[in-house]
């Protein structure tokens, strides 16, 4: 896996109010993305918000359960296999693997991982978003 972060994603109780805050507090401009998840573009680096519930079930967790914590890292790889192959590494490296790579709802291909403090991890790839040479998201398939 690549030494880089392409997204952080916050579990949020009202997406829309999540929104309106980080565009007229912040000062943020959301990108285009589906209805069910906020995107916004820091330089390269994807900021997103998701509902818990959802954000949860695809993580294979439930909202209450103490694995969840609202947020995820994430890291995206360039090809379905690229996410195989990662998944590969970490299993033999005995990380936590929370959810196995599988095609999404979004039409992309993404499972999770855990580090030893619990923290989650997605790697996916994104067929709707192109990786720069060096590593920083476009939020448009150049």
């Amino acid at each position: 896996m690549e030494q880089r972060l392409s997204m952080i994603t916050l579990g949020v109780a009202d997406l829309k109010r999540a929104v309106a805050f980080y565009e007229n507090v912040v000062g943020w401009k959301p990108a285009p993305g589906p209805p069910e998840i906020a995107f916004f573009d820091l330089g390269g680096v994807v900021f997103s918000l998701y509902l818990h519930d959802a954000m949860a079930k695809d993580m294979n967790l439930a909202a209450g359960d103490a694995a969840y914590q609202g947020f995820a890292l994430a890291h995206n790889a360039r090809s379905k296999e690229e996410v195989d192959s990662i998944f590969s590494r970490l299993k033999e490296n005995g990380a936590a693997i929370r959810k196995e790579p599988r095609e999404v709802f979004w039409g992309g291909y993404s499972g999770y991982f855990s580090d030893p403090d619990g923290h989650m991890w997605e790697v996916a790839y994104n067929p709707h978003w192109t990786i720069r040479e060096d590593g920083r998201i476009s939020m448009t398939k150049d």
